[in-house]
C-alpha cells in the first residue's frame, strides 16, 4: 500500500533530490518546491537512535505540506529502533521511509550503519524486514555499487535479491563504489569512477525491480538519458548548487506544462515561508543560505549574493531584506 501522497504521484521518484546533510533540510525542500511540484523530495538522514531518544522528535520530522511527496531517509542498524522511527515517520505524514546505506562517513560508520552495512547484508535483510512489518508505506534503500575489496556485481545482485525479499520496494543506487578506508566522504563522491553500466546490468538482469540511478547526474538532460535504462533519477549537489537548472523537469520527465521560473519568481513565492517562519522566531539566514543558490547568471549575480548573506545574517534581519532583494533581482532579470 503506498501513501494517499505518493498515490497521486505514483512515478515521482522519476526524479528526486538526494538526501543531503546541512542541504535538504526543510527551508530547501520549500525552495524546491517553487521550481518542481512533482519532484520525490528528501529529508537529511535522521539517526534512529537520536529520534528515539529525542524529546522533541519535530526537530528531526517536522516538514511542511507543500513538500509532498517526501521521504524520510533513516541511519541505523538496530531493526527495533529502526521500526519505531518508522512508525513515528507514518504517523507524521511522511510518504515514504529510506534506508541509507551509501554514507561513507566514518561518523556514520562507526555507528555501524551507512555505506558499512553492505558488508553485513543479513542486518540489513532484518532491518528492511523491521521496517516493512512496522507500516504500510513503501520502504526503500540508497546504496552504493559495493565498498572497499567487497565490490563485484555477484555480490550486488545477491545484496538487491535478499533486500528485494525483505520488502524493500526500490532501490537508489549511487553508480560509485566506497572506500570506507584512505577517502573521506567528498572524495567518496568523485574519486571512485562512475559505473552506470554496472547499474544498467543489474536492471537488465532484475527487470521487476525498481532502481534508480544517482551519481554525476547534473543537468536535466542526463536525467533524461538515466531514464531510458533505469526508473529513476536522483540529484544530490547539483541541485542544491543549481536549483534553477531544474525548472524544466516537470516538463520534461512528468509531462507538465511549460514553464519559465526566475529566480525572482522564487523569492516572491516563499514569501509568506518565510515571514511565518520568522513569526515562529526563525532566525532569515536559516532560509536566506539556501537562496544564495538561486542566482547566478544575472548582472551583478556576485554583489547580490554577498549583500543578502552580509544582511540576512544580522540579528534583527527581517522580511524587507527578501522583499528588497527580490526587486533587485526582478530589474536585474530584464
Amino acid at each position: 500500500m503506498i501513501s494517499k501522497v505518493l498515490a497521486n504521484h505514483t512515478n515521482a521518484y522519476q526524479f528526486s533530490i538526494a538526501p543531503m546533510m546541512d542541504c535538504t533540510d526543510k527551508h530547501f525542500r520549500v525552495l524546491m518546491r517553487q521550481i518542481s511540484s512533482k519532484a520525490l523530495l528528501y529529508s537529511e538522514m535522521v539517526v534512529a537512535k537520536a529520534l528515539h531518544h529525542s524529546k522533541y522528535p519535530n526537530k528531526f520530522l517536522d516538514f511542511n505540506e507543500i513538500e509532498h511527496p517526501i521521504a524520510l531517509q533513516l541511519g541505523g542498524d538496530d531493526p527495533h529502533l529502526l521500526a519505531k522511527a518508522t512508525q513515528l515517520a507514518e504517523a507524521w505524514g511522511y510518504d515514504e521511509i529510506n534506508l541509507n546505506v551509501g554514507c561513507p562517513s566514518p561518523k556514520v560508520s562507526s555507528g555501524n550503519f551507512g555505506a558499512c552495512l553492505m558488508g553485513q547484508p543479513e542486518k540489513v535483510t532484518r532491518c528492511i524486514e523491521a521496517m516493512s512489518n512496522a507500516t504500510s508505506l513503501p520502504i526503500t534503500i540508497k546504496h552504493r555499487l559495493g565498498i572497499d575489496n567487497l565490490d563485484t556485481d555477484e555480490l550486488l545482485t545477491t545484496f538487491v535479491d535478499q533486500i528485494s525479499k525483505a520488502g524493500a520496494k526500490r532501490f537508489i543506487i549511487h553508480a560509485r563504489k566506497a572506500w570506507l578506508k584512505g577517502l573521506d566522504p567528498k572524495q567518496n563522491r568523485t574519486i571512485p569512477p562512475l559505473q552506470y553500466e554496472r547499474v544498467i546490468k543489474l536492471k537488465n538482469n532484475r527487470p521487476n525491480l525498481i532502481i534508480e540511478l544517482n551519481g554525476g547526474l547534473d543537468t536535466p538532460e542526463k536525467c533524461l538519458e538515466a531514464l531510458k535504462t533505469c526508473d529513476g533519477a536522483m540529484v544530490g549537489r547539483a541541485a542544491y548548487s543549481h536549483p534553477l537548472r531544474w525548472q524544466t523537469i516537470d516538463e520534461q520527465i512528468f509531462g507538465e506544462s511549460p514553464k519559465s521560473i526566475k529566480a525572482s519568481d522564487v523569492l516572491i513565492g516563499m514569501l509568506p515561508y518565510i515571514n511565518d517562519h520568522l513569526q515562529k522566531g526563525g532566525r532569515l539566514w536559516n532560509i536566506s543560505k539556501h537562496l544564495l543558490q538561486l542566482v547566478e547568471g544575472v548582472p551583478g549575480a556576485r554583489l547580490w549574493r554577498k549583500e543578502l548573506s552580509s544582511l540576512s545574517q544580522k540579528q534583527d534581519a527581517n522580511i524587507r531584506i527578501i522583499e528588497n532583494a527580490a526587486k533587485k533581482l526582478q530589474k536585474a532579470e530584464l
